[in-house]
This record gives structure tokens, C-alpha cells and sequence, in this order.
């Protein structure tokens, strides 16, 4: 039976809190640019905590749920940490091999884009590292340090989508409860999406494009999240893509890529992550028919 009450409430303080904080924070002028201000980079890193508030605030006020109900684990193994941290990074790797390939993106191996980036905010670039050594070094950091960083934010949201509401949704079914997530969840990053996250220069088209794109990660980190019981898990996930995300691969190797098309972000992207997600749950699928035959 869905929990209305709760799944109502998680909602409204979700998007109510998050609204209103970017809201205000648009009308005072901030903008999703390339260097966007420290204020507001500061105020999207706290609204990545709201869910996990709404959360909090639900199952302790509102509803009178145990902590335990809302996947609040590490889960039983570090097995799917590890596979994921190998998983994400390749499949960036073919999304930006494919968008090449298709010509909807060229690299930038020099990082020309990068670096005039950078001295336009008046930094002298006559002592930057060699942009082989750069791009080696900031791919090191993209798969050790920055996921350890990023799933910490990554589990301010996570906890909300993943581990309170998917729970929640899953007595509609699977793919319903599947196809919810990922709409709310992209529906929820609206108003940031409408001044260029992700999408700059398509206030409204991006929406829906970032609505697509949670719908095809939700997948991956859906099936993960129930086989494994952990919203923890959700989080360090979250953390993996978001460090490639913004690793070496938009900023500097393929900054001039149309985000409607081409990268993590366009449609080569979602497909790549999307499929990734459906073979994930075939995967699974066929391992329990395997543990079932084995047990009969």
C-alpha cells in the first residue's frame, strides 16, 4: 500500500525548501555559468541535503517510521562500490568515444577552451602543467579522491530518492516506482537546469532532457539500491558519476559538445547509462535463476 501521507510530505518539504532557496538565489541574479559565483555554489551543495532533511523530517515527525525503514546501511558487501567505481568511468569512456565517433564533439587535447577559461578570470597560465599531465592527473583524481567527496553531497540526495521515496513507490511496481524516481528527481533540479545547468542555452528543453537523464541513471542506481538494501551505496554512486561529470570530460576535453546530443548530458549519453542500467538488471536477473536452479 503507498504511504501518501509520507510520500506527500517528503515532496512538499523536498521541493518546497529547494525552491525557494534557488528561487531567491535566481533573483538575485546568479546564473549556471562556466565559473559560477561561490555564493551559489554554496546554496545548490546545501539544497543537495534537502532530501535527505525532507527525510529526516518525515519518517521522524510526520509519519513515525524507524531510520532503518529509510535503507540507512552500508550494505552487506564493498563489492558493488567497487564495481561501480570501475562501471561509471567506462561508461563515460564510451559516451565521449561515441560522441567523437558521431562528430558531435571533437577533443580539445591542447585544453585551449580550459585554459582561456581560466586566464579570462585573471590567472596566469604561463606556469600550468602540460595538458597531458593535467588531464592524467585530474583523471587520477576523478576516480579515487573525487568520488570519496562527491557521495558525501551525493548522499544528501540519495537518501531522499533512493532511500525514503523508491521504497515507497515499489508497491506500484518495479518500473512505475522506476520511472517516478527519475522524473520527480529530474523535475526537482528545474529551476537550476532553467539559468544553464547542464543545458545552458536550453532553459526548457533542458528540462526535459535532465528529466530523461535521471530517468536513465535511476536505472543503474535503483537496482543497486534494492539488491544491496543502501542508500549509502545510492550516495557513492551518485558521488562516481558526479566526479566524472565534472571531471576532465566537459569542461576540458569536449567543452564545445552540443548538450542536447552529444556527452553524458545529451542523447548518446543517456543511452549509454541507460543501457548500462538495463543490463545491470539482467544481470541480476539471470544470477537468481542461476541461485534458484542451483537450490532446487
Amino acid at each position: 500500500m503507498i504511504n501518501r501521507k509520507g510520500i506527500t510530505s517528503f515532496l512538499l518539504i523536498t521541493f518546497g525548501i529547494t525552491y525557494l532557496m534557488e528561487g531567491i538565489l535566481i533573483l538575485s541574479g546568479f546564473r549556471m555559468t562556466l565559473i559560477p559565483a561561490v555564493i551559489g555554489q554554496f546554496t545548490v551543495l546545501i539544497a543537495m541535503w534537502v532530501p535527505a532533511l525532507a527525510t529526516l523530517i518525515t519518517v521522524r515527525f510526520i509519519t513515525h517510521e524507524k531510520i532503518s525503514s529509510t535503507l540507512f546501511t552500508f550494505g552487506p558487501s564493498w563489492k558493488p562500490y567497487l564495481v561501480t567505481a570501475l562501471v561509471i568511468p567506462l561508461s563515460f569512456i564510451i559516451t565521449y568515444l561515441l560522441t567523437w565517433a558521431l562528430g558531435l564533439g571533437q577533443p580539445d587535447w591542447q585544453l585551449n577552451s580550459f585554459f582561456a577559461l581560466i586566464a579570462s578570470t585573471g590567472a596566469d597560465m604561463s606556469t600550468a602543467p602540460a595538458p597531458s599531465l593535467l588531464l592524467t592527473l585530474l583523471f587520477i583524481v576523478s576516480l579515487t579522491m573525487a568520488p570519496v567527496i562527491n557521495s558525501i553531497a551525493g548522499f544528501g540526495e540519495e537518501w531522499g530518492w533512493r532511500g525514503y521515496l523508491l521504497p515507497r513507490l515499489m508497491p506500484l511496481g518495479k518500473w512505475k516506482a522506476y520511472l517516478l524516481v527519475g522524473f520527480i528527481w529530474g523535475l526537482w533540479h528545474a529551476p537550476l537546469v532553467a539559468i544553464g545547468f547542464n543545458y545552458p542555452g536550453y532553459p526548457v528543453l533542458g528540462i526535459l532532457m535532465m528529466i530523461l537523464l535521471t530517468t536513465s541513471i535511476s536505472v543503474y542506481i535503483n537496482e543497486l539500491t534494492l539488491r544491496y538494501k543502501s542508500a549509502i551505496l545510492a550516495g557513492w554512486i551518485h558521488g562516481v558519476f558526479n566526479s566524472q561529470a565534472y571531471g576532465i570530460w566537459r569542461m576540458l576535453l569536449f567543452p564545445n559538445t552540443n548538450p542536447i546530443l552529444g556527452g553524458i548530458t545529451g542523447l548518446v549519453g543517456i543511452a549509454v547509462i541507460l543501457i548500462t542500467g538495463l543490463v545491470t538488471v539482467q544481470w541480476f536477473k539471470r544470477a537468481d535463476a542461476r541461485l534458484k536452479a542451483a537450490i532446487l
